[in-house]
């Protein structure tokens, strides 16, 4: 059974940072694609960044420029680095792993992170 642990999320002003990481228990992370997602109230979940098993990484607009996905395959961690957060960043964060070549995919319980001053 794949579990992901996210931690970081928390209450901060518009313009400040915050740093999220995912811990994965499983023995194929390096081989996976990692994600990070978020849900605000009243809205579907959306994809915010994610990192292949190469490095290869993609980002939603509305967080290009102010938001850094990372991972260390050695921890078994993927990061977000967020930047000049906005009030619309405010949204439960949720880490996925994509199994390679295939559809399977674990999500973690999430993280609330708040921005407002």
């Amino acid at each position: 059974q794949v579990q992901l642990v996210e931690s970081g999320g928390g209450l901060v002003q518009p313009g400040g940072s915050l740093r999220l990481s995912c811990e994965a228990s499983t023995t194929f992370f390096s081989s996976s694609t990692m994600g990070w997602y978020r849900q605000a109230p009243g809205k579907e979940r959306e994809l915010v960044a994610d990192i292949s098993s190469s490095g290869s990484t993609n980002y939603a607009d509305s967080v290009k420029g102010r938001f850094t996905i990372s991972r260390d395959n050695f921890k078994k961690t993927v990061y977000l680095q967020m930047n000049s957060l906005k009030p619309e960043d405010t949204a439960v964060y949720y880490c996925k792993l994509t199994v390679i070549f295939s559809v399977v995919s674990y999500w973690g319980q999430g993280t609330q992170v708040t921005v407002s001053s």
